[in-house]
Order: structure tokens, then sequence, then C-alpha cells
């Protein structure tokens, strides 16, 4: 499974439940019959959904909609696309936003060096520049980037496109997007327009750093993605991390919870709850202590202050807590 990004130096978001980094083995229509048929193939493919969640992605699916997710950083709104392109066999095609992305990283450029260099070959076979200029703008140079591939016909399942973090890019590319959502067409001036037979699913991320536009917002369906119950984090954390699975799970899901009620910088989301429990478990503890909460905060709070504020509310605390909540 390829995935197209166009920001190299761009973070991204940490997946939640499990997706296959291959080519999936198994396809699905794309219009399930019912929410109850969406969350059980998320759950097959290690993602464990809400009810909201998973009707907000029925509907997406049905109507054939942009799905909107909006949410805290780590609470699996990335994973819901990767999910549903291991579910349906359709090709992810990820496009990373950030600030500065224009239609050349997003929709299509021309292979600039290749051109040049098709102009020197017929140069040096004395054909006439006017076919030189004629053949240089040939799809053969077109370099397709994520939403041009998008809309390209395709014989297998239609393909999924993540536009992830439109909240990093800015009103121009806002207004652009929201021209090819409206009609799922791109028009290239040297070739004409490439129009999608069949609509590709698309999938919009947003940390809320910033409002997104409602005429964009307008055009989706919107979920905002909760962190998830106490109960159906430890059944994430026991998928994603089975080596801490049992006591252990439950008490790092309750140690994360105490952590989000400190009023931290970055609070943890389910992302590094998984990370943390993956952590002790390779440490070789069966349950929390103060000394392994201390030597592995690193893996749950990335932030040096926030580490400091836990350290003086006390880490004994923490466990304290913890042990109670998980029983």
């Amino acid at each position: 499974m390829s995935e197209i990004d166009t920001a190299t130096n761009a973070t991204t978001e940490t997946a939640v439940a499990a997706t296959a980094t291959t080519a999936p083995t198994a396809t699905a229509p794309t219009t399930p019959t019912s929410v109850d048929d969406v969350a059980q193939a998320l759950a097959s493919h290690g993602y464990l959904a809400d009810e909201g969640l998973a009707t907000a992605i029925f509907l997406a699916l049905a109507l054939k909609r942009p799905l909107f997710l909006e949410g805290d950083a780590g609470v699996g709104k990335t994973e819901v696309a990767k999910v549903l392109s291991s579910w349906t066999g359709g090709e992810l095609l990820r496009l990373q936003c950030y600030e500065g992305i224009n239609l050349a990283q997003a929709a299509y450029e021309w292979d600039y060096a290749r051109q040049l260099l098709h102009l020197r070959a017929v140069e040096a076979t004395g054909e006439s520049a006017r076919q030189a200029e004629d053949e240089i703008y040939d799809e053969r140079f077109l370099v397709r980037r994520p939403l041009l591939r998008a809309l390209e016909p395709t014989l297998g399942p239609v393909p999924v496109l993540l536009v992830d973090e439109i909240d990093r890019a800015d009103d121009e590319f806002e207004a652009f997007l929201l021209e090819i959502l409206s009609e799922y067409a791109v028009t290239v001036p040297e070739l004409g327009t490439v129009r999608a037979e069949q609509p590709p699913i698309v999938v919009l991320t947003s940390n809320r750093t910033r409002d997104v536009h409602d005429a964009l917002k307008r055009r989706c369906l919107y979920h905002w993605v909760e962190h998830p119950s106490f109960e159906r984090e430890i059944e994430i954390v026991a998928l994603r991390a089975p080596q801490a699975a049992g006591r252990l799970a439950r008490q790092i899901a309750a140690a994360a919870a105490a952590l989000r009620e400190l009023g931290l910088y970055k609070p943890p989301g389910v992302a590094e709850t998984i990370d943390w429990a993956s952590a002790v478990a390779a440490l070789g503890k069966a349950e929390l202590d103060e000394h392994v909460v201390d030597v592995t905060l690193g893996a749950v709070l990335k932030y040096q202050e926030d580490q400091h504020r836990v350290r003086a509310a006390g880490l004994s605390d923490i466990v304290a807590a913890a042990v109670l909540r998980s029983g």
C-alpha cells in the first residue's frame, strides 16, 4: 500500500489502531448495509470505533460524502483513513497539509527536468521546435499528486484520499480543496479536465489549531472524535499492545486518565497510552510503580514542562490513582 506524503518534514499523528503497511489482502464493498457492519469491519482491522464514529463512517460511505474528523491529536483520526483503505482495498493517498501548500504539491506539476531533457533530445535529432513544444506537455511528463490521483479512473476499489491536518493549510488551499470536493474534478490546462467517474472515499482531519471555514465543512459529514472511555481505552491498549494486557493495561489506562486531569500543555492521547504500555511491558513489568512511571514518562509525555508538572504533583499519587481505578 503506497502512501503519498507531500510534506517530508511534517510530523504525522500516531496511529491509534493497527493497520497493515502492505497492500490489503481482502476487499469490501464501500456501501455497507448497517452501522454494525462498519463497526465490525473496523474492529476486524484493529480499530475499535464507538457508535458515533461508526455511524459517521457508515453515512459517509452510503452518501458518498467526505468525512471531516476533528479532535485532539492522538485520538485516531488519521487511522480511520488507513483502516478504510485496508478494509475496502482502495489505495491510500495521503496529503499531509502544511502552511504554504499549493496546487503543485497537492494536485499536479510538470516534470521540468524531464521536459528539458526531451527538448535537448529533440534538438539533437533535428526535429522541429514546434513539434518539441507540442510534446513536452504530454501526460508522461505530468507528476500526479494525491488530489489528481484520487480522481483518475481505477480498475479496482475507489481510492481513499486522506487530507491530513487541514487546519495547518491556509485559506487559499481551503478554497481550492472546496472546489475539488464540490465537483470531484481537476483541470490541467494543457490536457483538460480530469473528473472522477466514482468519487473517492475522502477523509479530512483537523486538530483544530485554527477554525476551518464553514464552506468546506458544509461539503462534509462532521464528527468530533472524543477520547475513548476508560473501558474502551483498556480494550484498545490490549489490542495494540497485547504484551501489556490484563492488569497492566488497566493501570496504564487509568494512569493516562489521571495525567489528563492535571492541565498539561499536551495531555496524552490514546496513541501515547499505547506507547506507554508497550514501553512498560518491554521493561518486563507487570504493574506500575513509582520508579517505572518515572523512567518511562518520556513515552507518554513529550514536553519537559509537562514532565516537571507531573513529578511536582507526585508520581506516587499517579500510581495510587491508577491502582485504585484499575481495581
